[in-house]
């Protein structure tokens, strides 16, 4: 038995946007040592989240955390990665 078609359709999906993550990592990661010092920083950071949101993917198709527990793994990434280095609250704005 084809070891992909007894796994489920949302592990499958998981582990294919586990995949395309890395490839983004892997093709920016060329770039930082072109970068100044403060923008590679930055980069970096955000190049270590979108890892690991990589790796809670992999969880998640794994079976060890789940559905829910993804989304908020998820969400607080895109706060990170979204948010005000001056606001460490995440805040995309000033008021």
């Amino acid at each position: 038995m084809n070891f992909f078609k007894s796994f489920p359709l949302r592990r499958r999906r998981a582990l294919r946007s586990a995949r395309v993550l890395d490839e983004v990592v892997d093709a920016q990661l060329a770039l930082l040592p072109e970068l100044p010092d403060d923008l590679r920083e930055r980069a970096a950071d955000r190049l270590a989240e979108l890892v690991g949101l990589s790796q809670a993917y992999r969880h998640f198709s794994q079976g060890w955390i789940t559905r829910r527990e993804l989304e908020t793994r998820g969400r607080a990434a895109l706060r990170r990665l979204e948010g005000d280095p001056f606001h460490p609250d995440g805040a995309t704005h000033r008021i």
